[in-house]
């Protein structure tokens, strides 16, 4: 069913020039402004309304980020201009925007080093973002782009215990995301502030059925000790990977 949230932004969206490249001007915008709390805003971003149910593989980041949000725009104003349904133009949007960049080919070494490829039976993790990306689930904590005074937020300052509208997302929605996928499904956060979310949550019974993954670092070229946290981890991930696998046969 059609996310409800994406018709109170549909008249805007279609107003949206892509000729050139959308800027922060263009969509940092009151016309797409989902939700303030001081210097927080929550935007509106069309690329995590589509969920895959059946997904075997969920990647969960903290918020969209400013460049993701621009891809996610640019691929859903082209592909409601193709004419394709809005469920197809949600499809195309996610399978666009997740996890663009360094970032991705990052992320896909470290899937690659711990056998992904293996416990799906894939030649790679890159053909989760291809010819196998009906097996793969991204969303985030915070479902849409989040903001401060117009930067990213990484999911530090504000805390996410300090903001009612944060909170409401990371303890409401986002379960409700996890409980409407088929289980058995692998569930990796990336990074420590996702980690500890989904660490909370289950503690808090609010999250059923799925295999949590813990201790992947997070993939943003910006985290300079990534690659001496992936050595320390790497050993516990792989035999959690296998034991995941061994346990859906």
């Amino acid at each position: 069913m059609l996310h409800a949230t994406i018709e109170r932004f549909l008249p805007f969206i279609r107003t949206l020039d892509t000729d050139q490249p959308l800027t922060k001007q263009d969509l940092l915008t009151t016309s797409l402004l989902m939700e303030c709390d001081g210097d927080l805003c929550m935007y509106y971003a069309p690329h995590n309304d589509y969920i895959n149910k059946d997904a075997s593989i969920v990647i969960v980041g903290i918020t969209p980020g400013w460049q993701q949000m621009k891809i996610a725009f640019e691929q859903f104003v082209k592909s409601l201009s193709s004419g394709d349904s809005l469920e197809t133009c949600l499809k195309e949007t996610k399978h666009a925007a997740r996890f663009a960049g360094a970032m991705r080919k990052n992320l896909q070494y470290m899937l690659d080093e711990c056998g992904i490829p293996n416990a799906l039976g894939i030649p790679a993790s890159a053909n989760l973002f291809g010819n196998s990306r009906h097996l793969l689930h991204t969303t985030s904590i915070i479902k849409y782009p989040v903001f401060i005074n117009g930067k990213n937020y990484t999911g530090h300052q504000p805390p996410i215990r300090s903001s009612a509208i944060l909170q409401h997302y990371a303890w409401v929605t986002f379960p409700d995301e996890l409980a409407s996928i088929q289980p058995p499904t692998l569930v990796i956060p990336l990074g420590k502030t996702a980690e500890q979310i989904i660490t909370r949550l289950a503690e808090e019974k609010k999250l059923h059925g799925h295999t949590y993954l813990t201790g992947l670092p997070h993939p943003s070229g910006a985290n300079g000790h990534r690659v001496k946290q992936f050595q320390q981890q790497k050993r516990q991930l792989q035999e959690k990977i296998k034991a995941w696998a061994d346990g859906r046969m």
